[in-house]
């Protein structure tokens, strides 16, 4: 009773011991390997194989093990396994050429005491197998691994079992039944990973989704959701890859740089609430349409009404006319947004719209009305103060969706990354007014990304894409301004992220010779 008592303790013992081994197990094929060798303990095999199943129902090989000729193909070893892969079914029907075929097609366990003796199955292909790496195959375990759902997701098969003095010896029941919960403990564990795996890439195709989306809604931005997310994973790796200075003792994992990406991909989605005619806003007076038309039209108006007015000398027509056209000029200038709108400008803008009245419809009309006066005195750039407010609240919409989503455990840090790269290290910046010290590094570093895509872009209506040389020079006033991580951008420059960028995605013409020395606090 004691032997017996022992022997079921050790069991117990062992499947924890496979338990914790095979739940710990991050590598897909080191898993395979790890279920197949605990197999082979358990059942004193010699050899055995363990396989995957494709989609289009074929057998494919993981990790062959034979213990007596060493041998050790795929899984964790560098041996590449040569075998081709093995037919499920034929033409409809289970492949009877294989027997691990015919296990995994009618999906039983095949216990085959003695090869020579067995005349159900075909072990032709074995034979030859066994004649040609000098080996004899005896007794044979081939079990179907099932998940939850009776789902196949692999093929076990055991060689040789072997008694206390290593003879050859048949599977015996109890083996199977040991053999049968391991696969299927196994076979859960597989599966639960899968879809751990499944989920993981869900998520991150409907990052991508939502990212292509907004950059679909604007013509104008629509590759800035796929760059940002490029240079972003380039400066971690490089941080990633520092041994001295600041960064020396920052290092990520794989699920890491998975969570930032994820994060990247989905850092501007708050923009599908931002109106398009904000967006790509080219011109001070676009809205659905540039109303510079009207104005122009307005103009000619007035310039109708001047040429055939009767209370005008043919002199004081011509002078006129002429001030007419250099104040329209000026309009169509100051609705381009180009250049920096001092008061000098703002003032003479409201002398336009207060000069010239015309009359429609029995109405006495400005050229210029209060709405357009308010956008055309925009003192940079071609958004209002009001409408700069909306595009800014794209962030407080990114905060809104992002941190109402339950994110599993291993994407709790999304929202952060993704929500502060509008932040600057002085606190200065939206939506939170976050400092340096509040911000993880990751999150820093999506900062320095979105900045520098959005001076190089080359698709932006309302502004020149910048070249290497000038974006650098901008950011490192943004460095000494306390905008941006100082560490981060001096890796940027010094492992040459912004240039590994730039030969990939920016326009030759950009791309112009970078002097460190003229880059503003640069070390």
């Amino acid at each position: 009773m004691g032997n017996v008592e022992n022997k079921l303790k050790s069991n117990v013992e062992y499947f924890v011991d496979i338990g914790i081994a095979l739940t710990t197990e991050k590598n897909h094929r080191a898993l395979l390997e790890k279920i197949l060798k605990s197999a082979m303990k358990l059942s004193s095999a010699d050899a055995g194989t363990i396989y995957s199943v494709t989609e289009d129902q074929k057998l494919v090989f993981d990790t062959v093990l034979n213990t007596s000729l060493n041998i050790h193909l795929g899984g964790t070893s560098k041996n590449a396994i040569e075998f081709p892969n093995i037919d499920i079914y034929t033409f409809g029907e289970a492949n009877t050429s294989a027997l691990v075929a015919i296990a995994a097609a009618n999906g039983e366990i095949i216990n085959v005491e003695d090869v020579d003796e067995c005349e159900n199955y075909n072990f032709s292909a074995a034979k030859i197998m066994d004649e040609h790496i000098g080996y004899r195959t005896d007794s044979v375990l081939t079990i179907p691994m099932k998940n939850h759902q009776g789902e196949l997701n692999g093929v076990i098969q055991l060689i040789n079992a072997t008694d206390e003095h290593n003879e050859v010896i048949a599977f015996s029941n109890d083996i199977v039944r040991m053999i049968q919960s391991l696969t299927s403990f196994a076979a859960i564990i597989l599966t639960n990973k899968q879809l751990v795996i499944e989920m993981e890439n869900l998520f991150s195709a409907f990052s991508k989704l939502i990212a292509s989306a907004i950059d679909r809604k604007s013509p104008y931005t629509g590759s800035h959701c796929r760059r940002v997310p490029e240079i972003t994973m380039m400066l971690a790796k490089a941080c990633h890859q520092m041994s001295s200075g600041p960064l020396a003792d920052f290092s990520m994992t794989k699920a890491d740089f998975n969570e930032l990406s994820v994060a990247a991909w989905l850092h501007d989605c708050g923009k599908v609430a931002t109106p398009e005619y904000i967006m790509d806003k080219a011109k001070k007076l676009e809205t659905i349409f540039d109303r510079i038309a009207l104005v122009n039209a307005r103009f000619e108006i007035v310039a109708r009404d001047i040429t055939y007015s009767i209370k005008l000398s043919d002199k004081e027509k011509l002078s006129s006319l002429k001030e007419l056209s250099a104040d329209r000029e000026f309009i169509n200038k100051a609705n381009t947004g180009g250049e920096f709108f001092d008061d000098d400008k703002i003032a003479r803008v409201y002398k336009i719209a207060k000069r010239y009245q015309l009359s429609i419809d029995g109405k006495t009309l400005s050229v210029l009305n209060d709405n357009e006066v308010l956008n055309l005195i925009t003192k940079r750039g071609t958004l209002t103060a009001k409408e700069r407010q909306i595009i800014n609240d794209h962030m407080k919409v990114t905060v809104e969706m992002l941190e109402s989503m339950p994110f599993p455990k291993h994407l709790q840090n999304v929202p952060e990354y993704a929500c502060g790269h509008h932040e600057k290290m002085d606190g200065t910046g939206y939506p939170k007014g976050l400092k340096r010290d509040e911000m993880s590094i990751p999150a820093r570093i999506m900062a320095i990304a979105d900045i520098f895509e959005a001076l190089t872009a080359n698709d932006r209506p309302y502004k020149e894409p910048k070249t290497l040389s000038e974006t650098l020079k901008i950011m490192g006033h943004m460095k000494l301004d306390d905008h941006i991580d100082p560490d981060l951008f001096d890796v940027f420059i010094h492992q040459k992220v912004y240039l590994t960028f730039a030969e990939n995605f920016l326009d030759k013409s950009q791309i112009d010779n970078v002097e460190l020395g003229n880059i503003p606090g640069y070390q």
